[in-house]
């Protein structure tokens, strides 16, 4: 009797083990997918058969995220995608980002002990909804084009976002494609393509109905994560703060090119934080803020 008990717990031992072994096998296929199709490359239809074929329960969710983020003109943005998944899900799409992540490095670990790992370590759970959102953005990014986000409203109360530290994550990550778009013509072309940068700041989208300058909630307590490979952890509000005030510079400086634009210079000086001087500590351009309020035309 005791050798028959002693049998069974090895063989459910070794399901156990076997079953451990699939997951990790189709987070690395998962991940692989992913890597080789987020950008410019599309999947063919032998990608989309595979991924229909993931037999893990756990990611049937994350196995349909990692699908719209590498289709052409994606569905990313709508709720469906903009809705946060169950935590264990945020956790499956962090690890198969981290895999993706590890595949690319000329000194990658051994992805089944990267997997072990992490599905051991606790991650914060702000550290779990950047990653989501930062995947969903590039696949945003990556996928539809031309940009244009012009037709979205992002109601940030309906994406299961517990508090504004989530809420601002949201915004961040947004705002960070949302300025990516334009940096290269205010920053590399010589001069400036002020014309065209302001064609893409039209595309913008909104937030809770209003222009994305007018969001304002940014008093949520600081954390701190890695933002940088090989860096230390650094303030996450610095870090994003930092580049949405390049973002709104720029959109300023195109606004002052035209004197038609007068009306619309002072809503966005006057409606967003440029006018916040408590938050200037967290940008790089501090002083180019603060002399904005002495030039201004009164």
């Amino acid at each position: 009797m005791k050798r028959l008990i002693l049998i069974a717990l090895v063989f459910t031992g070794s399901l156990t083990g076997l079953k451990a072994s699939d997951l990790n096998n189709e987070i690395i296929e998962l991940a692989n997918i992913y890597r080789n199709f987020m950008f410019r490359n599309n999947p063919t239809n032998a990608t989309f058969e595979q991924l229909s074929k993931t037999n893990s329960i756990e990611l049937t969710t994350s196995t349909k995220f990692i699908k719209e983020t590498i289709t052409t003109d994606n569905k990313l943005v709508s709720s469906d995608f903009l809705k946060l998944p169950d935590e264990a899900t945020l956790k499956y799409i962090y690890i198969i980002r981290k895999v993706n992540l590890n595949i690319r490095d000329d000194q990658a670990k051994d992805n089944n002990e990267l997997i072990d790992e992490l599905t051991n370590t606790e991650i914060q759970r702000h550290e779990l909804i950047d990653s989501y959102y930062d995947m969903l953005f590039s696949g945003v990014a990556n996928k539809n084009r031309p940009f244009d986000l012009s037709e979205v409203d992002f109601q940030l109360n309906d994406y299961d976002l517990q508090d504004d530290t989530e809420k601002a994550i949201f915004f961040f990550k947004a705002m960070d494609l949302c300025g990516k778009v334009i940096w290269g013509y205010m920053n590399i072309v010589r001069p400036p393509n002020y014309k065209k940068a302001m064609s893409f700041i039209e595309k913008y989208p909104k937030f809770n109905g209003q222009p994305y300058y007018q969001y304002l909630d940014f008093s949520f307590p600081d954390f701190e994560m890695q933002m940088v490979k090989d860096k230390d952890k650094e303030s996450y509000k610095s870090y994003y703060l930092n580049k949405y005030y390049d973002t709104l510079l720029s959109h300023l400086t195109c606004l002052s090119q035209k004197k038609k634009y007068k009306k619309e210079r002072t809503n966005l000086l006057l409606g967003s934080i440029l006018k916040e001087e408590n938050y200037y500590k967290y940008s790089k351009k501090k002083k180019i803020l603060e002399s904005l309020f002495t030039t201004v035309d009164r």
